[in-house]
């Protein structure tokens, strides 16, 4: 029966002619057997080891993988053979395509929401149960932010099931939130005119573009992102048209639109107006119609940011005695002035970039005509002639 030696380190032991250690990893009890004579050099190694193992795992650093490296024959290396929460999910947000900016918004939503409560955890040992509990200790900062977090980690394990690393995503079972839409509250024709009359009259010399850009916006009914990206060479003074093929985004000019296809937009009179007063302030210093800034050296004498937009268009509010609206309202104003004008909703959707079927549910209440009374007395007409046939037959 082999003895311990008094100066055994601490782990350390020995088996046969082998050196096993013990250690702790995901707060399991693990043992390994290591290929080490029964020699102070040999014990000096295991303990060494032992020591690095600890390390690597109190830094959650120890993962499957590099489990596995250091201890190849191990069983505890085909018990987890399924990746971790971490690994996965750093894996999947890589092979993503997308545009900078959603890979930042999945990557914090990810560190913020759910790698403190998932990080170490195997994929196949995260269950809807332990999910649900998760869920419910998030202070949520609101409903529309639980949904989209929650959205992330599905795709996340749709993934895994595709992968077959899971049988079944364990998220399905977590309750969902019903956040409420937001209410569309665009300005009245006369508001509309009333704003843009103001910011013409309360802006001068090259800040007379914040005034050019509002009129855009209100009678194109772009996307204010898409406004901002617009250069002169997509404008076509023959058509009375322009060519929607990109967008602003935090500040950063991106060759897409938000829906990925591009739309050719129609320019009545107002938007024809916009255009050439802006035409001296911006076509010879810049590409772009509003020059934003961001689009080159020579544009960031025009339109900085959105803290100037917002600043003239607080204060045109608040001088007219308006109820207070965000700028982007001036995209429902368009869209709602076309649909009480009587025009066709699937034209409305094309200038707008999306569907007729987001048109109409988004803006139902708008959608009214002068023969709406004259449609209801026809069900009136109806239930009176049905008396006099009732009259007839008595």
């Amino acid at each position: 029966m082999d003895r311990k030696p008094v100066d055994l380190p601490s782990g350390v032991e020995l088996v046969g002619r082998s050196i096993r250690i013990r250690f702790t990893w995901n707060k399991k009890r693990c043992c390994e057997t290591l290929a080490l004579p029964q020699t102070p050099k040999g014990i000096a190694a295991a303990a060494s080891l032992r020591s690095q193992v600890k390390g690597l795992d109190k830094l959650g650093a120890l993962t499957p993988e590099k489990y596995a490296e250091l201890f190849p024959r191990s069983r505890n290396v085909t018990a987890h053979a399924v990746p971790i929460f971490f690994d996965y999910a750093q894996d999947w947000l890589d092979s993503l395509q997308i545009v900078e900016g959603t890979r930042v918004g999945y990557r914090t939503a990810l560190q913020i929401y759910w790698i403190p409560y998932l990080a170490s955890m195997p994929m196949d040992a995260i269950t809807s149960v332990h999910l649900r509990k998760v869920v419910n200790d998030i202070q949520w900062p609101s409903l529309s932010r639980r949904k989209g977090v929650l959205g992330v980690l599905t795709t996340i394990f749709d993934q895994a099931v595709a992968d077959e690393i899971i049988v079944r995503n364990p998220v399905l079972s977590i309750p969902g939130a019903k956040v409420p839409k937001r209410e569309i509250d665009p300005f009245t024709m006369e508001e509309a005119i009333l704003m843009i009359d103001k910011l013409y009259e309360v802006t001068s010399g090259l800040q007379q573009i914040y005034a050019c850009y509002f009129e855009f916006c209100f009678y194109t009914g772009m996307r204010p992102g898409e406004v901002l990206a617009l250069r002169w060479s997509e404008v076509d003074a023959r058509t009375k048209s322009v060519n929607v093929c990109r967008i602003m985004i935090k500040g950063v000019i991106k060759e897409r639109t938000k829906t990925k296809t591009t739309r050719k937009v129609l320019l009545n009179d107002r938007a024809l107006h916009a255009l050439e007063k802006a035409r001296p302030l911006t076509a010879a210093r810049s590409d772009y119609v509003f020059a934003p800034k961001g689009s080159g050296e020579k544009s960031e004498l025009f339109i900085r940011s959105e803290t100037g937009q917002k600043r003239y268009w607080l204060s045109a509010l608040r001088k007219l005695g308006i109820r207070h609206r965000r700028m982007y309202d001036t995209r429902h104003t368009y869209a709602t002035m076309c649909l009480m004008a009587g025009m066709n909703p699937a034209f409305i959707a094309a200038q707008l970039g999306h569907s007729v079927q987001v048109l109409l549910s988004t803006y139902a209440k708008w959608i009214s005509s002068p023969n709406d009374w004259a449609e209801l007395d026809k069900l009136k007409s109806m239930v009176s002639g049905t008396k006099v046939v009732r009259a007839k037959s008595q």
